[in-house]
């Protein structure tokens, strides 16, 4: 049994703990600053429960000690500080960032390190590159890729058609980061919040626009192979422009601490939500030109006893895949690992990784490896 070190006791990171634990595979000691989370995680699974500041290099590196790796459930800011500790310590790294600068940071201390940093292992990015990636080797040569993801409300009700589901600190961060796209051949950075688009799924109406973060390491590794290579997230109509107007119009984005304040006093979460996945790749193959497409919708389901929103099912099963892959061999164990050097059939095979596979019609009569609960 490995001992994995989790660090954040939030929304997600008591989905990775349930998951782990309910494997019966890994010891997990949950690390975070904030007693009543650990006691409310410890309630709901059979955790080890540690203070740890995350900001502090010898409580991590002590955190770490004997531990087959650690998996950041974290604000983005700590990260490179877990990563270094990490290095020190001689544990492997996972995180979920979406944050371009903390990966990076991540990918300069993979360097000549003895053991494996895999950052971005969740939805988008994460799940989304995989996916990407195994389509786009089916062509000869890449005209478009286009990534669409999103993480809705599956009953809208107010104006922004909105409901808070996961980081709020992650969301602001992504509507107002420039986003890293390939625009004729060429890398480059696009304004967030532009590149509207419309499109229709089972017949219900979605816009998707340009937000941070969401294409990971896949610009880089396609560069030079591809013509057009953009991540949009995916809202119902009219989200944007209400967003834009108060981040732009009204100046917001000067102020992310009161934008923070303002959406979580105002915008209710809920776990009634729906993860829509959506990949088209364009390009020749056998001499013609051919399109091919991954459409998924991920719903909150009934896992271990209690109902889990759908981006807590999709972000956790994501990095808990990945872990399980390293931990059997299936990636290199140092350096730095992409997203796209995942194997899609790989990934949906895993025990974790079957949870992007199940359809709201299909969940009723899951049961995999003990992961996934009947409804």
């Amino acid at each position: 049994m490995k001992r994995i070190l989790l660090l954040g006791a939030g929304k997600i990171g008591e989905m990775i703990a349930a998951m782990l634990v309910g494997s019966g595979d890994y010891e997990v000691v949950l690390g975070d600053q904030d007693e009543l989370a650990l006691a409310r995680v410890a309630k709901i699974t059979k955790v080890e429960t540690k203070l740890v500041d995350a900001r502090s290099h010898e409580s991590l590196t002590a955190a770490m000690s004997g531990c087959f790796a650690v998996l950041s459930a974290m604000p983005f800011t700590v990260n490179p500080g877990i990563g270094k500790a990490a290095k020190e310590a001689g544990c492997h790294y996972l995180d979920l960032t979406e944050d371009v600068a903390s990966t990076r940071a991540i990918k300069d201390l993979a360097r000549d390190s003895k053991i494996a940093f895999i950052p971005q292992c969740g939805l988008a990015p994460g799940f989304i590159s995989i996916v990407a990636n195994d389509l786009a080797k089916g062509f000869d040569s890449l005209q478009n890729v286009h990534l669409r993801v999103g993480a809705l409300p599956k009953y809208p009700t107010n104006v922004l058609k909105y409901n808070l589901t996961w980081s709020t600190d992650g969301l602001i961060n992504e509507y107002l980061n420039p986003c890293e796209a390939v625009v004729d051949g060429e890398m480059k950075e696009v304004p967030p919040l532009e590149g509207l688009e419309h499109f229709s799924l089972d017949g219900i109406p979605y816009e998707a626009f340009n937000t941070s973060g969401g294409l990971g390491t896949l610009a880089e590794s396609l560069a030079g192979k591809v013509q057009n290579l953009n991540y949009r997230t995916v809202r119902y109509p009219g989200h944007r422009d209400i967003v834009k107007m108060l981040l732009m119009d009204l100046r917001l984005a000067e102020k992310p601490d009161l934008v923070k304040e303002i959406f979580e006093h105002s915008i209710p979460m809920t776990k009634q939500d729906v993860v829509l996945i959506f990949v088209t790749v364009s390009g020749h193959r056998d001499g013609r030109f051919m399109q091919e497409s991954y459409a998924q919708k991920v719903y909150a389901r009934e896992m271990f006893g209690r109902v889990w929103s759908a981006i807590q099912i999709t972000t956790a099963s994501g990095i808990c895949a990945v872990l399980d892959i390293l931990a059997t061999g299936g990636l290199p164990q140092q350096g730095f690992i992409r997203q796209e050097d995942i194997k899609l059939s790989d990934f949906l095979a895993n025990r974790f990784g079957r949870n992007y596979a199940l359809s709201e019609s299909n969940v009723e009569n899951a049961a995999v490896d003990g992961v996934v609960a009947s409804k």
